[in-house]
């Protein structure tokens, strides 16, 4: 029973909602302003969208380039096939799996690298990203190439954060279930979640690229945050398993730029966001604890630095964005 001063203080809060929902509104409108990087912010909890600003690039319904927030789409493939049964297990290794995509010059120990180094980021081999990116992408064979580098680490040890693990992941995950990553993306993405995958760039043998140059709208963007913060179910449909959702937030590695963990394809953050990061600060998180889903688009020609934008972003999320919730 309502006494007269419950009565007040929830009538109070009441009427102070609007108020708070609409200061906290003004504080994620005069964060954008203070990103000029930043295209495109939108924040979901539950089925309601919290908010969608667009005030820069072209919008939330036109194509973006997520640059390597591609990485995670193709990890949440390599749970699909696993459920599927096109691939054993996340141990098993590439002689196992794909030895096809194997070189004559492989690396020694390059057959025995299980999909679980790759998608962690753990391979072991020489990276094809940061300085080395343009000499791979111009090299007449990628798979060849990443598979013929020097040993950096051992298979399942350091994080060595490179685009080639990925898009080995991706020509293994093309042989074991004889669809291109296109295909699988659509079928096993797209089509349940209604969203567009168009074609993206290929390499000189025809294999997707794994890890980079997926494009998606903003709003399909956030439909994946979503179906990562809600253990994988969209509009009561287990688009993917529910245990590959949850070993993706089991952290295996370390970013040695940003500090956060690595999952299964996913930075996780010490305040309990799941993320994936690409290239300018593009951003597909969901936060499970609060209920939150967030797609974030920005410049993709512009760098996102740890240090510098990337870090503002982190700072927007943990910070107005949570407030938000």
């Amino acid at each position: 029973m309502l006494n007269r001063r419950t009565f007040l203080s929830t009538g109070i809060a009441a009427l102070c909602t609007p108020f708070v929902a609409r200061a906290l509104t003004d504080d994620l409108n005069q964060a954008i302003r203070d990103l000029p990087q930043l295209h495109s912010l939108q924040i979901s909890r539950g089925d309601a969208t919290l908010f969608a600003e667009a005030p820069r690039g072209p919008g939330l319904n036109r194509l973006a380039n997520i640059k390597s927030c591609s990485k995670s789409i193709v990890a949440l493939l390599l749970g699909a096939a696993i459920d599927r049964g096109d691939v054993a297990s996340v141990t098993a290794s590439l002689s196992d799996v794909a030895p096809k995509i194997l070189p004559a010059n492989a690396t020694p120990g390059a057959g025995n690298i299980t999909l679980e180094d790759l998608v962690t980021l753990r391979a072991g081999l020489e990276r094809t990203s940061g300085a080395n990116y343009g000499a791979w992408v111009n090299s007449r064979n990628w798979l060849a190439d990443a598979l013929s580098r020097p040993m950096e680490a051992e298979p399942g040890g350091r994080m060595l954060y490179s685009t080639g693990s990925t898009h080995i992941l991706g020509a293994a995950l093309t042989e074991a279930t004889g669809q291109s990553l296109l295909a699988q993306a659509r079928e096993r993405l797209g089509r349940p979640l209604g969203i567009e995958i168009p074609p993206w760039t290929r390499d000189p043998q025809g294999y997707y690229m794994g890890g980079n140059n997926m494009a998606l709208r903003p709003t399909a963007m956030l439909k994946i945050a979503k179906l990562l913060r809600d253990g994988g179910v969209h509009e009561g449909q287990q688009v993917i398993a529910q245990s590959w959702i949850d070993a993706s937030t089991v952290p295996h590695a370390r970013s040695p730029w940003s500090g956060l963990a690595y999952g299964y394809g996913w930075f996780l953050s010490p305040s309990g966001y799941v993320l994936a990061r690409g290239y300018g600060g593009q951003i597909i998180a969901a936060h499970p604890e609060r209920g939150l889903a967030v797609a974030i688009t920005s410049d993709p020609t512009q760098p996102a630095r740890s240090g510098g934008y990337f870090g503002d972003l982190m700072r927007l999320l943990d910070g107005p964005i949570l407030d938000y919730a």
